[in-house]
Protein backbone atom coordinates (compact mmCIF):
# COMPACT_ATOMS: atom_id res chain seq x y z
CA UNK A 1 0.00 0.00 0.00
CA UNK A 2 1.33 3.43 -1.09
CA UNK A 3 2.79 5.48 1.67
CA UNK A 4 1.22 8.76 -0.16
CA UNK A 5 -2.59 7.55 -0.04
CA UNK A 6 -5.00 9.78 1.53
CA UNK A 7 -6.02 8.77 5.14
CA UNK A 8 -8.99 6.93 6.09
CA UNK A 9 -10.17 6.79 9.57
CA UNK A 10 -11.25 3.34 10.81
CA UNK A 11 -13.39 3.30 13.54
CA UNK A 12 -13.11 -0.26 15.07
CA UNK A 13 -15.03 -2.14 17.82
CA UNK A 14 -14.26 -5.71 18.90
CA UNK A 15 -16.13 -7.70 21.66
CA UNK A 16 -14.67 -10.62 23.45
CA UNK A 17 -15.12 -12.90 26.49
CA UNK A 18 -11.93 -12.07 28.17
CA UNK A 19 -9.50 -9.71 28.77
CA UNK A 20 -6.72 -10.64 26.28
CA UNK A 21 -6.52 -12.27 23.45
CA UNK A 22 -5.22 -16.01 23.33
CA UNK A 23 -6.69 -17.05 26.72
CA UNK A 24 -9.69 -15.77 25.41
CA UNK A 25 -11.17 -15.09 21.89
CA UNK A 26 -12.66 -11.89 20.14
CA UNK A 27 -16.26 -12.39 19.70
CA UNK A 28 -17.04 -9.60 16.86
CA UNK A 29 -15.25 -7.57 15.14
CA UNK A 30 -16.70 -4.27 13.00
CA UNK A 31 -14.94 -1.16 11.51
CA UNK A 32 -16.75 1.83 9.88
CA UNK A 33 -14.49 3.91 7.64
CA UNK A 34 -14.51 8.01 7.01
CA UNK A 35 -13.24 9.73 4.81
CA UNK A 36 -11.06 13.25 5.60
CA UNK A 37 -14.45 15.20 4.95
CA UNK A 38 -16.13 12.87 7.37
CA UNK A 39 -17.92 10.60 4.85
CA UNK A 40 -18.66 6.94 5.42
CA UNK A 41 -17.07 4.99 3.07
CA UNK A 42 -17.12 1.54 3.91
CA UNK A 43 -18.06 -0.73 6.91
CA UNK A 44 -17.00 -4.59 7.96
CA UNK A 45 -18.47 -6.37 10.87
CA UNK A 46 -18.23 -10.38 11.17
CA UNK A 47 -18.92 -12.61 14.12
CA UNK A 48 -15.60 -14.98 14.87
CA UNK A 49 -15.81 -18.69 16.33
CA UNK A 50 -14.14 -18.80 19.48
CA UNK A 51 -10.00 -19.75 19.68
CA UNK A 52 -10.15 -23.30 19.89
CA UNK A 53 -8.56 -24.14 23.82
CA UNK A 54 -9.72 -20.75 24.69
CA UNK A 55 -12.83 -19.94 27.49
CA UNK A 56 -14.60 -17.25 28.73
CA UNK A 57 -13.11 -15.26 31.62
CA UNK A 58 -15.76 -15.43 34.53
CA UNK A 59 -15.92 -11.78 35.51
CA UNK A 60 -16.60 -10.72 31.34
CA UNK A 61 -19.51 -14.07 31.23
CA UNK A 62 -20.64 -11.59 34.31
CA UNK A 63 -20.84 -8.72 32.35
CA UNK A 64 -21.96 -10.36 29.26
CA UNK A 65 -25.10 -10.91 31.28
CA UNK A 66 -26.45 -7.48 31.63
CA UNK A 67 -26.75 -7.37 27.59
CA UNK A 68 -28.32 -10.29 26.26
CA UNK A 69 -29.31 -8.70 22.93
CA UNK A 70 -25.91 -7.58 22.49
CA UNK A 71 -24.91 -11.38 23.09
CA UNK A 72 -27.10 -13.11 21.35
CA UNK A 73 -25.78 -10.78 18.04
CA UNK A 74 -22.27 -11.09 18.76
CA UNK A 75 -22.95 -14.90 18.77
CA UNK A 76 -25.43 -14.98 15.51
CA UNK A 77 -23.41 -16.63 12.50
CA UNK A 78 -19.52 -16.35 13.47
CA UNK A 79 -17.14 -17.87 11.28
CA UNK A 80 -13.84 -19.05 11.68
CA UNK A 81 -11.40 -16.69 12.97
CA UNK A 82 -8.89 -17.26 10.20
CA UNK A 83 -11.40 -16.51 7.47
CA UNK A 84 -12.63 -13.14 8.92
CA UNK A 85 -9.11 -12.18 9.62
CA UNK A 86 -8.12 -12.58 5.57
CA UNK A 87 -11.20 -11.18 4.63
CA UNK A 88 -10.39 -7.55 7.15
CA UNK A 89 -7.26 -7.37 5.11
CA UNK A 90 -8.99 -7.28 2.18
CA UNK A 91 -11.29 -4.83 3.14
CA UNK A 92 -8.61 -2.73 4.38
CA UNK A 93 -6.95 -2.84 1.38
CA UNK A 94 -9.46 -2.23 -0.52
CA UNK A 95 -10.74 0.87 1.33
CA UNK A 96 -9.73 4.33 -0.76
CA UNK A 97 -6.46 5.25 1.43
CA UNK A 98 -4.42 4.24 3.86
CA UNK A 99 -6.35 3.09 7.01
CA UNK A 100 -5.42 5.04 10.59
CA UNK A 101 -6.85 2.62 13.05
CA UNK A 102 -9.17 4.63 15.90
CA UNK A 103 -10.87 3.37 18.78
CA UNK A 104 -12.41 4.01 21.97
CA UNK A 105 -10.30 3.12 23.95
CA UNK A 106 -8.32 2.37 21.34
CA UNK A 107 -5.89 0.53 23.54
CA UNK A 108 -8.19 -2.07 24.23
CA UNK A 109 -9.52 -2.62 20.65
CA UNK A 110 -6.24 -2.53 18.99
CA UNK A 111 -4.50 -5.04 20.96
CA UNK A 112 -7.24 -7.32 20.05
CA UNK A 113 -6.98 -6.44 16.21
CA UNK A 114 -3.36 -6.51 15.92
CA UNK A 115 -3.02 -9.89 17.94
CA UNK A 116 -5.74 -11.66 15.49
CA UNK A 117 -4.47 -9.73 12.56
CA UNK A 118 -0.77 -11.39 13.23
CA UNK A 119 -1.77 -14.47 14.26
CA UNK A 120 -4.12 -15.37 11.31
CA UNK A 121 -2.69 -13.41 8.56
CA UNK A 122 0.69 -11.93 9.62
CA UNK A 123 -0.31 -8.56 8.23
CA UNK A 124 0.11 -5.26 10.26
CA UNK A 125 -2.17 -2.69 7.79
CA UNK A 126 -2.54 -0.36 10.73
CA UNK A 127 1.23 -0.57 11.51
CA UNK A 128 1.89 -0.53 15.43
CA UNK A 129 -0.66 2.67 15.86
CA UNK A 130 -3.89 4.30 16.34
CA UNK A 131 -5.63 7.09 17.02
CA UNK A 132 -7.41 6.84 20.86
CA UNK A 133 -10.38 9.57 20.46
CA UNK A 134 -10.27 9.81 24.22
CA UNK A 135 -6.82 10.83 24.29
CA UNK A 136 -7.74 12.96 21.45
CA UNK A 137 -10.21 14.98 23.38
CA UNK A 138 -8.22 15.44 26.23
CA UNK A 139 -5.82 17.17 23.18
CA UNK A 140 -8.80 19.29 22.11
CA UNK A 141 -9.78 20.42 25.30
CA UNK A 142 -6.24 20.43 26.97
CA UNK A 143 -7.84 18.99 30.12
CA UNK A 144 -7.05 15.63 32.35
CA UNK A 145 -7.61 12.36 30.59
CA UNK A 146 -9.83 11.89 33.50
CA UNK A 147 -11.83 14.82 32.86
CA UNK A 148 -12.40 13.72 29.35
CA UNK A 149 -14.65 10.55 29.40
CA UNK A 150 -17.78 10.92 26.99
CA UNK A 151 -19.45 12.61 30.08
CA UNK A 152 -17.47 15.39 30.00
CA UNK A 153 -17.62 16.02 26.24
CA UNK A 154 -19.69 18.83 23.90
CA UNK A 155 -22.78 17.20 23.17
CA UNK A 156 -22.22 18.78 19.27
CA UNK A 157 -19.29 15.94 18.88
CA UNK A 158 -22.13 13.30 20.04
CA UNK A 159 -24.67 11.83 17.23
CA UNK A 160 -28.17 11.02 19.64
CA UNK A 161 -29.30 8.65 17.47
CA UNK A 162 -26.54 6.30 17.79
CA UNK A 163 -26.23 4.40 21.01
CA UNK A 164 -23.79 2.34 22.58
CA UNK A 165 -25.38 -0.97 22.62
CA UNK A 166 -22.36 -3.32 22.87
CA UNK A 167 -23.11 -4.53 19.11
CA UNK A 168 -19.52 -4.12 17.89
CA UNK A 169 -20.53 -1.87 14.35
CA UNK A 170 -22.95 0.53 16.00
CA UNK A 171 -20.62 1.20 18.54
CA UNK A 172 -18.17 1.64 15.72
CA UNK A 173 -20.49 3.60 13.81
CA UNK A 174 -21.11 5.90 16.79
CA UNK A 175 -17.20 6.41 17.77
CA UNK A 176 -16.73 7.05 14.28
CA UNK A 177 -19.60 10.00 14.21
CA UNK A 178 -17.81 11.36 17.24
CA UNK A 179 -13.80 11.29 16.24
CA UNK A 180 -14.83 13.14 12.78
CA UNK A 181 -17.29 15.91 14.65
CA UNK A 182 -13.79 16.30 16.51
CA UNK A 183 -11.31 16.13 13.38
CA UNK A 184 -13.60 18.06 11.34
CA UNK A 185 -13.59 20.66 14.03
CA UNK A 186 -9.98 20.64 15.03
CA UNK A 187 -9.37 20.98 11.54
CA UNK A 188 -11.30 24.35 11.33
CA UNK A 189 -10.57 26.28 14.37
CA UNK A 190 -6.64 25.56 12.08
Amino acid sequence: MSADKTEVYVSTDIEADGPIPGPHSMLSLASAAFAGDGTRVADFSANLQRLPGAAAHPDTAAWWEQFPEAWQACRRDPAAPEAVMQAYCQWLDDLPGRPVFVGWPATWDFMWVYWYLMRFTGERPFGEGGIDIRSYAMGMRATAFLRSGKNYLPKRWLKADLPHTHVALDDALEQGHLFMNMLLENRRRR
